[in-house]
């Protein structure tokens, strides 16, 4: 089956057309970052605004880049949620039209759900696995039975890491999206100049906090304000990302333990970060683990990985209708209950 994928959650808008759940015949992705950079964050009204003038063209690009036209396409997976409601409705509109118009079965997919399993457009996994998911929104640690079957191990209780990447970056007085930059000016500086809390790391749960780290680096700012400057910026950025990787590669390595999983995947947009991807392939080494990390644009928001579990429910008969809302808010312990629900959609005649 060929499946068209749509994904506007956030600040990217992006379509793809992956064959069979796996081979990606292309991946448009359309960033708003310049839109957003002179307000140093995602503004939602501007978000959605820009999705409307990109979800066209997008969608006419990556058809056009797979060689095939909507006539030859199978099914629609779009992001239903998490995410900005304005944004998500541009794409799931969108989708719904298509659907309508071109009588194709749809299914919403969760956005989370799309990370985890963006590996395996570059490679099997074996299920069961543990999945560490950090983004911009998200640091939680799943066990993943199979396509649409997870259970959350640990979330973060505050800032999410990739939050806390963008503010502490916004302290110290980087453009955003600041996460980029603290990785590059982290790989000339320190990593143990500075001595940054470990939050919830030996509290025996698998949870996680960020806010607490945030604070240190807002604390030594203000002791020492030349920290901002030089050599000094690459210590604190390299000492800063050392304490956030220590945590999650340790509450990964714990996890791991205690479940007996062997098989690791690491998602999600902070799963781009060069210190954390080398912590992660250290500790892989050093327990013989399995690590699947995409590369970092499947890491990164696209349509792509919407596809591979678009495929799996569009295959199973499990559609979504043309009833489906947005989902600000979509815990992924709630997949369950909300596939037992989905059925075959009523299409025109």
């Amino acid at each position: 089956m060929l499946v068209l994928a749509i994904e506007s959650s956030c600040d990217e808008t992006a379509a793809a057309v992956v064959r069979d759940g796996r081979e990606i015949l292309s991946n448009v992705i359309a960033s708003q970052v310049k839109d957003h950079a002179v307000f140093g964050g995602v503004v939602p009204e501007i978000a959605s605004r820009k999705h409307l003038e990109a979800v066209v063209p997008v969608i006419g690009a990556a058809l056009s880049e797979a060689g095939v036209t909507l006539a030859e396409i199978g099914g629609i997976a779009v992001t239903q949620g998490p995410g900005l409601a304005g944004a998500l409705l541009v794409g799931i509109a969108t989708a719904k039209g298509l659907a309508y118009g071109r009588r194709l079965p749809i299914v919403g997919v969760n956005h989370i759900e799309g990370h985890l399993l963006a590996a395996f457009l570059e490679r099997p996994v074996e299920f069961p696995f543990l999945a560490l998911a950090v983004s911009g929104g998200h640091s939680h640690l799943y066990r993943v039975e199979g396509i649409g079957r997870y259970a959350t191990l640990g979330q973060t209780l505050d800032d999410a890491a990739g939050e806390a990447f963008d503010k502490v970056a916004k302290l110290l007085g980087l453009s955003y999206p600041g996460g980029v930059l603290i990785d590059r000016l982290a790989a000339e500086g320190n990593p143990e100049a500075i001595r940054f809390p470990r939050p919830l790391l030996h509290d025996g749960s698998f949870n996680f906090s960020f806010s607490g780290l945030k604070t240190a680096v807002l604390t030594h700012l203000r002791s020492h304000p030349e920290a901002c400057l030089g050599e000094a910026l690459k210590d604190l950025c390299a000492s800063f990302q050392a304490a956030a990787c220590d945590v999650l590669v340790r509450k990964t390595a714990a996890a791991a333990a205690a479940t007996g999983l062997t098989r690791v995947v690491v998602a999600g947009g902070v799963a781009c970060n060069s210190g954390l991807r080398r912590e992660m392939e250290q500790l892989a080494r050093q327990r013989g683990l399995e690590l699947h990390i995409p590369s970092p644009l499947l890491c990164s928001d696209n349509a792509a990985m919407n596809a591979v579990p678009g495929d799996f429910y569009l295959e199973q008969g499990m559609t979504s209708g043309f009833g489906f809302d947005a989902l600000p808010v979509w815990p992924l312990d709630r997949m369950a209950e909300r596939l037992d629900r989905i059925s075959m959609p009523t299409l025109p005649n």
